[in-house]
Order: structure tokens, then C-alpha cells, then sequence
């Protein structure tokens, strides 16, 4: 039996020398054969990249400081463009397209040829991009208590994404506003965490719907007409104190799970590629900084597989003020269980700092591996590999026509009426057929840039009729309009 067990091995190490010497000469590599499993796939890229190169993929730069010899030098994992950053004013999807092909041959160009993924701002439409159809905010989304309608939108958003050439999306927020004095609660659906849940089918709207039997956490993204999704921001910052933007969220964890948490868990069970961290605090602790959540209880309790990425200048922020210390906030948003970080502007200080960490063992390499597994598995699942470039097959896609009438389905589906006249004998509703005059008063009445609100073309939107278009124009123009 020794030396039957003795030959057999010889034999099967003689298999796997032959198997080896005939992959090299060959030029097979395994990372890049889209017949094996994505699991095999990231191992096998893994053990090939130099510390270097993981800590590039973490690193994820704003377009402005991108060039095609940054990212082919430094391996930088992803691009995105922060609120109004556009390639042109008014730029056409042709010219996203083209841009973002420039960036991400500078990636395909570096040692492993390892694609960037673009992100974008698109949380009521393609909203940062010229012509395209902006939806509702998701505080009117959650009015219409429509969930296939929302479905319905993340799809439509999904499409027009794609057809400027990006193929991820910080979207959705899924905060829980708690406090009408929070100036975002424009982008929360509701002061009900069952109504945001209920919402949450945007992410298959966005991903497509994840395959039968698929596991728990594991994302997933349905080809070239989907996006990857980002549920954000993790957690509890519709909660802060008096509303306060980027403050505290003072609540005990039953609080915290019964009314911030649930839509993480429904996002992560429809497949939810990315995570995104707030910027404010859980009792007094920055959730940039927060271990037992992030890594606790998103990744390990409820087994998300997808990646956590920062906020914008997110761990700088971890110190009062900002950037006070950056090593130890680098130190402690990387530990805490951030995986790639939108630096967006000074990104080498990022990455000379983390490498120094690594180097001095401050920070395991095994943290390092586990964001960059996370990256890669994303980036594999999503056929990023296979289809690193965009072309102008999607292009009329933006601003159709049958997205701007689903955009007017959700905006009739949105309206709500607080009080149909002075009592129920005197209804102000329905209007007459031929009303003698009708009153459209106020700042937004005839400002279409106010009547879109923020994050339209800009962060904080814009005032005026220049910059994108309506039907009808607005709500002044709407009454004349047959």
C-alpha cells in the first residue's frame, strides 16, 4: 500500500509539473478565463499582485486627478466623478463613454491589466449627466408605496447609466430620516423603516434579480445593462441629534437594528454589490471608525461578501478636524473594515501611508487581502473582466422617451394631498374643467433647477432653466400646457 500510495504521488506531481510547464508556455492564466469560477479567479489574481498593486485597488480617485499613466502606475482600483463633475459642460453620453474608455485603458495597460470601476452620484436618474431623466427623490419614491414602480426606475437608471460608460452607482440611500431638520431627507424614502425596506427593490431595479438558490451577502450584477449598487450610509445617519448633518446618532443597538439596520439586511439578501460608510457617529464612535459594525456585524453577522467603500474624504474626517491626523485615520478606517477608500484628490498620501502601515505591521496583510478579495469578487461577477470597455450601443438609451414617461408616472404616483379644502362640503379638489384663473406662485413655480432639487447636474443642484429639460417645462408652464 506505501509504495502504491508513493507512485500514485509521483504521478499525480509528475501531472501537475507537466500541467504547470504547459500553462506557462501557453500563456494560459487562470484570472483570466471567464470558464473558471470567480472564487478561483481572485485567488489566482491575488497571488499574483504585489502589495503595491492591492493597495491600488483600494484606492478609488475623482476624475479630475486621473490620468491613463496614474492609473496604469499605481493600479488604481476605481474612478468616479463627485456631484457636477463631468467631462464637458453639457457633455453627451459619446463623450462620457470616451472618457472613461481613456482611464480604463490606462488600467488595462498596467502589469495585470486589472479593469478600474467607475462610480457615480446617479440617486434619482443619471442625475449628474446632461438630457438624462431625472426621477423623483426618494422621499417622494416612498410616497407612491410603490415598489415595482421603484423596480421599475432602478432599471431605467440602470440603462442610462451604462450608456455613458459607467457601471457602478452610489445608490441607493436607504437612511431612515427620523428628524425633518436633517437637510438630506430629500434622500431618504421615509421616516418608516418598513416603507425604506419596501424600497429597497430599487437594487434589483439597479442589479437585476439574483438567481435562484444564490447565497446570502454574495453580490450580484446581471451583465452590460445592470450596474453595480452601493446601499449607503451605513448606519443610522437619517438618526443624528436634532437632524444635525454628519453629527451623532444617540440610540441604543435595539434602536439601532429595529429601525436603521432592516434595509442593510434586505439590501444585502437582494445581492447588493457595495456598502457605503457614514459620515456620522453611533454614540459618540465615527461609523468610519466603528469595527463592531463594520466589520462585526455588516460582514460578519449579516455575511456581506460585496465590498465597504468610504464616503468622500471619509476617513479623513474620522479626527476633528479633518485630516488632523491621517496616518491613524488611515490605520482606523482600514481596520475597522473599509475596503476601498474615495480619497478623491491626494491619493498618494493615502497609499504611502497605508503601505507604510502594512510594512510596519500595524495593519495585517490579511485585511489587505480581505478588501482586495472583495474588490476583485465584485469586479468578476459584474463581467468587468470580460467587458472593461464601454461602446455607443446604450446611447439613445439616455433620456428616453419611455423613461421620461416613467418619470411622470412616479411624479403623479408621488403627489399627495394634505387636505382637500376648508371641509368636506367645500372640496378645493377636483378643479373645474374651465377655471377662471389659477394661482402658481413662489420661487420654484417656474425654476425647473429648484424643482429637481439637489444632486441634479450638480451636488446641491441648481437654479434655473438652462441645464436640463422637463415635461412640461415647469410647474408654471405645466398649467398652460394641453
Amino acid at each position: 500500500m506505501g509504495r502504491a500510495f508513493l507512485r500514485t504521488l509521483g504521478v499525480l506531481s509528475l501531472w501537475w509539473f507537466v500541467a504547470s510547464a504547459m500553462a506557462q508556455s501557453t500563456g494560459y492564466v487562470m484570472y483570466k478565463d471567464p470558464g473558471q469560477p470567480v472564487a478561483a479567479r481572485v485567488k489566482d489574481l491575488l497571488s499574483r499582485m504585489t502589495l503595491e498593486e492591492k493597495i491600488g485597488q483600494m484606492t478609488q480617485i475623482d476624475r479630475t486627478v486621473a490620468t491613463y499613466d496614474f492609473m496604469r502606475t499605481y493600479a488604481i482600483g476605481s474612478v468616479l466623478s463627485g456631484g457636477g463633475s463631468t467631462p464637458l459642460p453639457e457633455a453627451s453620453a459619446e463623450d462620457w463613454v470616451n472618457m472613461i474608455n481613456d482611464y480604463q485603458k490606462g488600467s488595462l495597460s498596467s502589469r495585470l491589466g486589472i479593469p478600474m470601476i467607475y462610480g457615480i452620484d446617479a440617486v434619482h436618474g443619471h442625475n449628474n449627466v446632461y438630457n438624462a431623466t431625472i426621477f423623483p427623490h426618494n422621499i417622494g419614491l416612498g410616497a407612491t408605496r410603490d415598489p415595482d414602480l421603484v423596480k421599475k426606475i432602478g432599471a431605467a437608471t440602470a440603462l442610462e447609466v451604462r450608456a455613458t460608460g459607467i457601471p457602478y452607482v452610489f445608490a441607493p440611500c436607504i437612511a431612515v430620516c427620523r428628524d425633518p431638520r436633517w437637510g438630506r431627507c430629500y434622500e431618504s424614502y421615509s421616516e418608516n423603516e418598513d416603507i425604506v425596506r419596501q424600497m429597497t427593490e430599487i437594487i434589483p431595479g439597479l442589479q437585476g434579480d439574483i438567481p435562484s438558490g444564490s447565497r446570502k451577502g454574495v453580490p450580484y450584477v446581471a451583465g452590460k445593462n445592470r450596474v453595480a449598487a452601493c446601499a449607503k450610509h451605513f448606519v443610522g445617519d437619517g438618526g443624528t441629534t436634532k437632524g444635525i448633518n454628519e453629527n451623532n446618532t444617540v440610540v441604543d443597538m435595539h434602536g439601532l437594528l429595529s429601525i436603521h439596520m432592516p434595509a442593510y439586511t434586505d439590501a444585502i439578501i437582494k445581492g447588493v454589490s457595495t456598502v457605503m460608510v457614514s459620515y456620522s457617529s453611533w454614540n459618540g464612535e465615527k461609523m468610519h471608525a466603528n469595527r463592531d459594525l463594520v466589520t462585526g456585524f455588516l460582514k460578519d453577522t449579516l455575511k456581506f461578501k460585496g465590498f465597504v467603500i468610504s464616503d468622500w474624504q471619509g476617513i479623513d474626517r474620522i479626527t476633528s478636524p479633518p485630516h488632523a491626523n491621517y496616518s491613524y485615520s488611515v490605520e482606523a478606517g482600514i481596520l475597522a473594515g473599509i475596503d476601498m477608500v474615495m480619497v478623491p484628490f491626494n491619493f498618494t498620501e493615502f497609499i504611502d501611508d497605508l503601505t507604510n502601515l502594512v510594512k510596519e505591521k500595524v495593519i495585517p496583510i490579511d485585511r489587505i487581502d480581505d478588501a482586495v478579495e472583495r474588490i476583485l469578487f465584485v469586479k468578476f461577477t459584474m463581467g468587468l473582466f470580460e467587458n472593461p470597455l464601454a461602446d455607443f450601443s446604450l446611447v439613445d438609451e439616455l433620456g428616453s422617451q419611455a423613461h421620461r414617461e416613467l418619470a411622470r408616472e412616479a411624479v403623479r404616483k408621488s403627489l399627495v394631498l394634505l387636505k382637500n379644502g376648508k371641509n368636506e362640503t367645500d372640496p378645493l379638489l377636483p378643479l373645474p374643467k374651465k377655471p377662471k384663473k389659477i394661482l402658481v406662485a413662489g420661487s420654484h413655480a417656474d425654476n425647473l433647477g429648484y424643482q429637481c432639487g439637489g444632486w441634479t447636474i450638480t451636488w446641491q443642484g441648481f437654479s434655473g432653466n438652462n441645464y436640463t429639460r422637463g415635461l412640461p417645462h415647469t410647474a408654471l408652464t405645466g398649467y398652460h400646457t394641453p
